[in-house]
């Protein structure tokens, strides 16, 4: 199994891992060729502590999904004694090195187009693959609600007929990205949903009123208790502003997705499906809260 790179060195080339034996072993991972590029996660942000945080979380779940990936987090912008650790960087760095154009994962649940035009701009002097954000998608919905659930603000398990009084019957799902990104997460609204079983309406958080703007909308429809979901992962927003939107819009808000670990299932299979590579059975289907 090969090693990963670290800030300020080139990214390496994948090299095969050994297959899993014996009865008892996982189903077999998909082949990955040899000399493939390597997978560089782009997090939409700048370089601080706590987006290192949660891309070295999501880092750690892709090695443990698919351990033959050689795969590295970078950021779009860095910081003061923070070099070495930018997109373009990295990417000039392995072009220098003479290895094959890295594929580009951006750490984005859905569309932000600033962020992907930042990327692609990076990425276009040296051919690298730029792949679509990871959403929309079923697992990303599944991750609202487990955020929605551990904040007390929906149940964790509709089979489990108990009561939590503090439940939301309604959700405003909140994205970064422009009025453009709000309406794009319509399809994992339906899906949030479908799995709570009470109104979802999406809002931009970047978007001065939108938020406010959506609460109101559902308290207009009947809806008493109205809670914010951040749909982002975390690093492409500012903490406060989550906090002083939820508190203008008087609504309690979950965490950020952060590092749930579908989001490493998602990144790998952005990866493989660049690489054109069969990824044989499909995503553990999403039980049903």
């Amino acid at each position: 199994m090969s090693s990963a790179a670290t800030p300020g060195t080139p990214l390496p080339v994948r090299t095969p891992g050994s297959p899993a034996r014996g009865r008892h072993r996982r189903p077999e991972r998909p082949e990955i060729p040899e000399g493939a590029p390597a997978l560089l996660l782009a997090v939409p942000s700048a370089d601080s502590a706590e987006a290192r945080f949660v891309a070295d979380e999501i880092v750690s779940i892709v090695r443990g999904e698919q351990p033959g990936i050689d795969v590295t987090a970078a950021y779009l912008a860095t910081a003061e004694g923070s070099e070495g650790s930018g997109v373009s960087e990295l990417l000039a760095k392995a072009a220098a090195a003479g290895l094959p154009a890295p594929v580009v994962v951006p750490l984005l649940p859905g569309p932000h187009q600033d962020a992907l035009a930042a990327l692609h701009g990076a990425a276009a002097e040296t051919g690298a693959v730029v792949t679509d954000a990871l959403g929309p998608h079923p697992l990303l919905a599944e991750a609202v609600h487990v955020r929605l659930s551990e904040a007390g603000l929906a149940r964790a398990d509709r089979a489990r007929l108990f009561t939590i009084n503090t439940a939301a019957d309604g959700v405003v799902l909140a994205v970064a990205g422009g009025e453009e990104a709000a309406q794009a997460a319509g399809i994992t609204g339906v899906l949030l949903a479908a799995r709570l079983a009470v109104p979802v309406v999406a809002a931009a958080l970047d978007v001065p009123g939108s938020v406010q703007a959506a609460a109101a909308h559902l308290r207009e429809t009947g809806v008493s208790r109205p809670a914010l979901a951040p749909f982002v992962v975390g690093p492409e927003v500012d903490a406060e502003l989550v906090a002083s939107v939820a508190e203008e819009a008087d609504c309690p808000a979950a965490a950020p997705l952060g590092a749930y670990p579908a989001i490493g299932r998602l990144v790998v299979s952005a990866y493989l499906s660049a690489l054109g590579v069969s990824q044989g059975q499909p995503d553990r289907p999403v039980p049903a809260f």
